[in-house]
């Protein structure tokens, strides 16, 4: 698994955009092909989740979009995604209420992510629930892994958004926008 300072790999992936439900609204493709240099001059917060259609991870994804707003002041993209493909990843938001018109990317991995960064897990080949924080230059600045069946803090991985952009010392639960050493 990559850690921080690794630099991103190179990657492909195909994402449904924010906002879209349907593969073409008004004429527009839902699908965008992002790699790592898209979003040029952003901060990426990449979180990966094992499947579509599951319990947990609409959750966390739910949570990443209350906060999408936040992000984006902060100047960063956030991108959830697994290995399921696009079209998947929109009747999801289609089918489950808390997804529809969802305000971030939701990326399809055909492997060139989850497997360059390092986590998919070999039992179950899907997606470990793994979220990394990537500077404006592509370098890894957090990596976070929890175990298939446990959802993560989205509001923690903001925390540390907002802690690693102060480029200061900053204590043990710091609060966003909260003092530094």
């Amino acid at each position: 698994m990559l850690t921080v300072g690794d630099k991103l790999p190179d990657f492909s992936v195909v994402a449904a955009k924010p906002k879209f439900n349907m593969p073409e609204e008004n004429g527009e493709s839902a699908f965008e092909t992002v790699t790592q240099d898209s979003f040029t001059g952003k901060w990426k917060i990449i979180f990966f989740y094992p499947k579509d259609f599951t319990f947990v991870c609409p959750t966390e994804i739910v949570e990443f979009a209350k906060l999408n707003e936040e992000f984006a002041d902060r100047d960063a993209v956030v991108l959830g995604g697994s290995t399921d493909n696009e079209f998947v990843k929109l009747a999801w938001r289609r089918e489950h209420p808390d997804l529809d018109r969802l305000n971030q990317y939701s990326f399809a991995d055909n492997g060139s992510l989850v497997d360059g960064l390092g986590v998919r897990d070999k039992e179950e080949n899907v997606a470990l629930r793994a979220t990394f924080v990537v500077d404006p230059h592509n370098v890894i600045q957090h990596v976070s892994v929890n175990n298939l069946n446990v959802g993560r803090n989205p509001a923690e991985i903001l925390r540390i958004l907002d802690g690693l952009q102060t480029d200061e010392l900053c204590p043990c639960n710091r609060a966003v926008g909260g003092d530094t050493l």
